[in-house]
């Protein structure tokens, strides 16, 4: 057993907590801010969920990159998807920040960790098209339940991921529906945006 390799994951695990307090711009059903941490964990669940819609894909895998698409985010925080064209260089930071995360780890673990998530980063692979669907896709499910100000602009849903979520028959199915819901919030939110 080689206890510097185990001291090094649990500095790594400490440091990694930090995506707990990383809030992002959804809210909850209850109207409380949502943290990455929560998003990654129902990002995994919807993964377990549709498991026997995904023929053909390395579960394992599938959960591994839910878990660690947005570890980065423990350094420098979220950036909303409305916000991206903002920040043209939001992966390159993503990265750097993944770099420093994984520092204390042993090579072979932060080699995996950073292979899964530049998978996902580039969508090579069909878990990482997978997971990018689910992504998108649970975003616009939080974003449909969440108890969200007067001024959130659902609209913003509507062209969302699509380049993912079309790529698949589940996941166009999947949009279709959350679409819906999506049509009704902007109906009935004040000012209905998007149009």
């Amino acid at each position: 057993m080689d206890i510097e390799k185990l001291k090094g994951r649990l500095a790594f695990l400490a440091e990694a907590e930090k995506l707990k307090d990383v809030l992002r711009s959804a809210h909850t059903s209850s109207g409380r801010t949502e943290s990455t941490a929560e998003h990654s964990w129902r990002l995994c669940l919807m993964a377990i969920v549709f498991e026997d819609q995904l023929a053909g894909l390395d579960k394992l895998k599938l959960i591994k990159m839910c878990v660690i698409h947005d570890l980065g985010e423990a350094i420098n925080g979220d950036i909303p998807a409305v916000c991206k064209d903002a920040f043209p260089n939001k992966s390159q930071q993503e990265r750097n920040d993944l770099l420093l995360l994984t520092r204390a780890l042993d090579d072979t673990l932060r080699a995996e960790i950073l292979a899964l998530w530049e998978d996902y980063e580039t969508a090579q692979s069909p878990e990482a098209k997978a997971v990018k669907a689910l992504d998108k896709l649970e975003t616009i499910l939080q974003h449909n339940q969440g108890k969200n100000p007067p001024d959130f602009d659902y609209a913003f849903n509507l062209g969302y991921g699509k380049q993912y979520t079309d790529a698949d028959p589940l996941f166009e199915v999947l949009r279709s529906l959350l679409d819906e819901n999506t049509r009704k919030n902007v109906e009935s939110s004040p000012g209905r945006r998007g149009e």
